[in-house]
């Protein structure tokens, strides 16, 4: 074989099992001995993306369609935050104009705040249509923070959400219902899953005993936060900067991960709120992370060489004994963790706030 009158002698390049013989080229020699160092080293050259996915259920924390089907997400979530930065975008405004159209032809005989209310549940039913045209799973739609203390009015709410998702020909199969960790929330959540059929993702949650009630009134998902907590230590104590093991979000996560492994409840943990691909990969095994667009395209260019850290084997040694948790036992411990207490208030008035934000451009366009 003649690859170029620069060609000189014939190489034999052990590859495995594999015998590759060629004709040296200025090039082609150094490629393959490269090729072959890194077999033998055992670098990994899939993406680290691509190894979480044989573990970990890959979700877009994002409205951006490209970004999902370059990754191949499972599933996808919105908040209000997302949903705010999306109806500012001229690709997305055309779901601002299509919810406002739907309010004031069916809510002729609404208040202009229930006009706006309805506005906004349309806007996000319409993103999460689209959503659903790309991925194959679910899509969280989160119901108004305003609401995070009052049970009732949560359970109306969701059921007014996953009626208009109906109306789009969605199933409620494929729609989670996204609900504060408050008691109220976890409670309305106890319902919808048990009397409704409605699938639950509870967010805004800190801490273990967030967890346990959530798991306790069945819900079927919940999305620890694991970036705000790593922002609350770095303020509040005297840390600089954490490894992945010592990440604070990142040991709370597989606090949970683990205590839910080790006694059989079947709702599934999502991480959520990341800071850096380092947390990820202290996650890897974790039955699902919602990642932002920005860090789904970092893992699907980094070549790190990344183990599985959590699984329900390894959960079997977890030491913590099973907790039997109440209302007053919740809001006691609740109040003893300063940390949870905060982010859950802060977290709370942040989605009321983009709320109104997206009520003041909904206004305008009424």
């Amino acid at each position: 074989m003649v690859l170029g009158s620069s060609c000189k002698k014939s190489w034999k390049i052990e590859l495995g099992v594999c015998n590759v013989s060629l004709v040296e080229c200025p090039f082609l020699g150094r490629i393959l001995t490269k090729l072959r160092e890194n077999l033998i080293s055992g670098i990994i050259m899939v993406s680290v993306l691509e190894q979480m996915k044989m573990s970990t259920k890959v979700v877009a924390d994002c409205v951006d369609f490209k970004v999902m089907k370059q990754v191949g997400a499972v599933d996808a979530t919105t908040n209000p935050s997302i949903l705010l930065a999306a109806s500012k975008l001229d690709e997305y405004k055309r779901f601002l104009d299509e919810g406002v159209a739907y309010a004031k032809k069916y809510g002729s005989s609404l208040s202009r705040e229930e006009l706006r209310a309805l506005a906004m549940d349309k806007i996000a039913v319409l993103m999460g249509k689209e959503v659903l045209n790309v991925v194959p799973g679910r899509v969280s739609t989160e119901v108004d923070a305003r609401l995070a203390f009052d049970k009732d009015a949560q359970i109306v709410k969701a059921l007014a959400v996953i009626k208009l998702y109906e109306e789009e020909g969605i199933t409620k199969e494929r729609v989670l219902i996204k609900l504060p960790s408050t008691w109220e929330g976890i409670q309305a959540a106890r319902v919808l899953e048990s009397k409704h059929g409605v699938h639950c993702n509870m967010t805004l949650l800190f801490n273990i005993y967030q967890a346990i009630a959530c798991a306790e009134a069945n819900a079927t998902l919940i999305s620890p936060f694991v970036g705000r907590i790593r922002d609350w230590y770095l303020k509040n104590t005297d840390a600089e900067d954490y490894s992945r093991e010592t990440d604070p979000g990142v040991q709370n996560v597989r606090k949970i991960y683990s205590y839910y492994k080790k006694y059989g409840y079947k709702t599934e943990v999502m991480a959520a709120s990341f800071r850096n691909v380092d947390e990820i990969k202290g996650l890897v095994g974790c039955d699902l992370m919602t990642i932002s667009a920005a860090l789904l395209k970092d893992l699907s260019v980094d070549r790190e060489n990344i183990p599985v850290i959590l699984s329900p084997e390894k959960a079997k040694s977890f030491e913590m004994q099973k907790v039997t948790l109440d209302e007053p036992l919740f809001r006691y411990e609740m109040n003893e963790d300063k940390m949870a207490t905060d982010l859950l208030a802060d977290g709370i008035r942040r989605f009321v706030a983009d709320a109104r934000a997206m009520e003041a451009l909904i206004d305008k366009a009424l």
